[in-house]
């Protein structure tokens, strides 16, 4: 079969057609399927054929938002969540058992820092964090009891990236996996499992629907993996609904287009904001001035479409610069069609100590901005006039 580019994958992996010979794929909202014959029911749950059960289990909408998203980051097969969250933790809970060890990138989004420092210690499952500045201490602190290497990259909220293929290297030198938070890149910008890792993880929610409208999570990888991780999930029910899958199938259509323009206008405010005497910092991987440019044209086909400013003044400016902003809005969500800015220390971030979030660049007046698809000129100049 002829190899079909990213996007053409996006619009035309899809379900069979039922006998009504539909065009778009319907809704299939339904929580059980039947059988023809008893026989057939028990084949299904002895796993000896593909057939839909209860949709805790598998869904046709789910299978198909699943393959999709396999196809486009080059997995084996993956599996769909309730939510991003939802996605990390069944993918913890189904690899990890007491007396195991994570190393994890200290730069992770808040909620999955409280997994390692509030719950997984309550399991006897401890981990130790590198600054992702330094990867070389990574190998020196993997001990006989870790079981996998976790890191996003680029990180929330700080921007900052990682060698894939380094890390990689190192995970298969000591036998361990590597799995990796892809969500601010999306499949069309990087591909984690290209550089070697066995996981990849995505919260939907973000630019696989791309417009704020559902949630939903899903983790691909290596077969094997997946199986453990999709049988935790079938007990616990951290389902996606079949509404939301359909949605995110949808909306993988239009991903590459997206993503394009995203980055676009992401790397033109960037590069005009440089210039802003208010500002101490402007980070966006594909600015020559990004500390990991390198690495970002390395692996990313584009720089994504999150920026981050740092305003001069700290938190009292910060708020007046959020306060000020007319057509951007303060939300905590990202990836969004519509512009959003967020305070991470004083929201996403609020349950780090001081002293966790200057550790991993998160300052008193650092701003996350999440660039939308308005026109780039009306972004920047929103972003402007707030600075003044």
């Amino acid at each position: 079969m002829e190899k079909k580019h990213f996007e053409t994958n996006a619009i035309r992996a899809q379900l069979e057609r039922s006998e009504n010979n539909e065009h778009s794929v319907p809704v299939y909202l339904t929580s059980s399927f039947v059988f023809d014959t008893a026989e057939d029911m028990r084949a299904a749950f002895n796993e000896e054929t593909d057939a839909h059960i209860y949709s805790r289990y598998t869904n046709p909408n789910n299978s198909e938002f699943v393959n999709k998203v396999c196809l486009l980051e080059g997995a084996e097969a993956g599996v769909a969540m309730a939510s991003g969250m939802a996605a990390i933790y069944t993918t913890f809970m189904a690899l990890l058992k007491s007396g195991d060890h994570v190393v994890s990138c200290s730069s992770v989004f808040g909620a999955t820092h409280a997994l390692f420092t509030k719950y997984f210690p309550k399991l006897n499952i401890s981990h130790s964090y590198f600054n992702i500045k330094n990867p070389n201490d990574i190998e020196k602190l993997i001990k006989p009891e870790t079981r996998f290497i976790y890191l996003e990259t680029p990180t929330n909220p700080a921007i900052e990236l990682i060698d894939l293929e380094f890390v990689a290297a190192v995970a298969k030198k000591h036998k361990v996996l590597l799995i990796v938070d892809n969500c601010f890149a999306s499949p069309y910008l990087q591909q984690p499992i290209k550089w070697g890792a066995d996981l990849v993880v995505h919260s939907a929610t973000k630019y696989m629907d791309g417009q704020g409208r559902v949630l939903g999570g899903v983790v691909v990888g290596k077969a094997d993996l997946i199986k453990e991780i999709y049988l935790y999930g079938r007990l616990t029910g951290p389902s996606l609904s079949p509404f939301n899958a359909w949605v995110l199938s949808k909306s993988l259509e239009t991903l590459a287009l997206r993503m394009e323009r995203h980055c676009e206008n992401a790397l033109y405010v960037a590069e005009a904001l440089e210039k802003n005497a208010a500002l101490e910092n402007v980070s966006y991987p594909f600015l020559k001035s990004h500390p990991h440019h390198h690495i970002a044209k390395k692996q990313m086909k584009l720089g994504g479409g999150i920026i981050t400013i740092t305003v001069k003044g700290g938190y009292e400016a910060a708020k007046k610069f959020l306060d000020k902003l007319q057509m951007i809005k303060i939300s905590p969500n990202l990836g969004d069609a519509r512009s959003i800015a967020t305070h991470p220390a004083s929201s996403t971030h609020c349950k780090l100590s001081e002293e966790e979030r200057l550790s991993v660049g998160i300052t008193p007046g650092l701003i996350r901005i999440s660039i939308g698809l308005e026109n780039k000129e009306d972004i920047l100049n929103d972003i402007q006039q707030a600075l003044k």
